[in-house]
């Protein structure tokens, strides 16, 4: 297991840095000038040429890269164009917003999910298996920004049951804070419900026409006992990949939300970003929401190993 685990920090080694190359270069090719969005349109253009040589944006490419990695490995991710100090403040001041509302989408959906794939494969081709499948089907293709848009209506306009902000406020207590993040973690649940749903309902399915299932039900043992001793563990496998890979979009993935609800989280700080070319908070944000992901996935890939023995290294099968 600690080889394994080395090959996996080695091979998330090698992606980071892949990434990084990625997103120094996928940012310096945005249109627009730092100097000319920091002053204005109106400014001079002598004083837009000394902000960028300021800000070193006028250097070769590969030395502002070069630059920009030399300070991510000592810590540094670089000083804000707009706010003209370090960006790591910004940055996690965001994230652990973001956590929070990942955090509730996260709690709500996975148990609904699972929950929703089992009943749906132990009913396959019954009602409840077609009224489960066509929700999380229909919940899934349709976008954020309209179902935000409609539970705003519904629950925040017209029944006036919910805040339509997620911004709560400095010094709101944890209560209120959850109150104002209902609303902007329905669309997220809605979204992940489908994904989630499908794969725990094919895991289901395929551990129910086990060998081991129909051996188990033939030693006698309830189903009940069965569906909880061994369907369980063997058919939420896959589901766990797909869980890892939900939580690096919960942490990330949540622009349309944040600018919506106007909430502070790391995909809002990026929209901001990316549109005063405020490219080291840019490319911060993004790396970031990488490396979010990467973990996610690592310990995705830990627990499928734990949890499934065949795929431990080393094993026979």
């Amino acid at each position: 297991m600690a080889t394994y685990l080395l090959k996996r920090l080695a091979l998330a080694l090698v992606t980071l840095f892949l990434l990084s190359v990625i997103v120094f270069f996928a940012g310096q090719v945005l249109p627009g000038d730092p100097g000319r969005s920091i002053l204005g349109h109106l400014a001079a253009p002598a004083a837009v040429r000394a902000l960028d040589h300021r800000l070193g944006v006028d250097r070769p490419l590969p030395t502002q890269f070069w630059a920009w990695v030399t300070g991510l490995l000592r810590g540094n991710m670089g000083e804000s164009y707009q706010f003209r100090s370090p960006v790591e403040p910004f940055i996690l001041a965001a994230l652990v917003n973001s956590v929070k509302l990942a955090a509730l989408a996260f709690l709500v959906v996975v148990p609904l999910g699972i929950a929703g794939g089992v009943i749906a494969a132990l009913f396959a081709g019954r009602f409840p298996d077609r009224l489960i499948s066509m929700t999380g089907l229909s919940a899934a293709t349709v976008p954020e920004f309209v179902s935000g848009i409609v539970v705003i209506i519904v629950f925040g306009v017209a029944l006036k049951l919910l805040p339509v902000s997620a911004s709560a406020g400095s010094g709101a207590s944890a209560l209120t804070q959850l109150d104002h993040l209902i609303l902007p973690a329905i669309p997220l649940v809605l979204v992940l419900f489908g994904y989630i749903a499908r794969m725990a309902r094919a895991g289901t399915i395929e551990a129910l026409d086990s060998d081991y299932a129909r051996t188990a039900t033939l030693k006698g043992l309830s189903r009940p006992v069965v569906i909880r001793r061994h369907i369980l563990r063997n058919s939420l496998l896959p589901t766990i990949t797909v869980i890892a890979t939900q939580t690096g979009y919960l942490i990330g993935g949540l622009v349309v939300v944040e600018t919506l609800f106007n909430y502070q989280g790391i995909g809002n700080l990026i929209y901001s970003a990316a549109q005063s070319k405020d490219f080291p908070m840019l490319e911060a944000g993004v790396l970031t929401i990488g490396i979010v992901y990467m973990v996610a996935t690592l310990i995705a890939d830990v627990l499928h190993t734990m949890l499934n023995p065949r795929l431990r290294p080393g094993s026979a099968g």
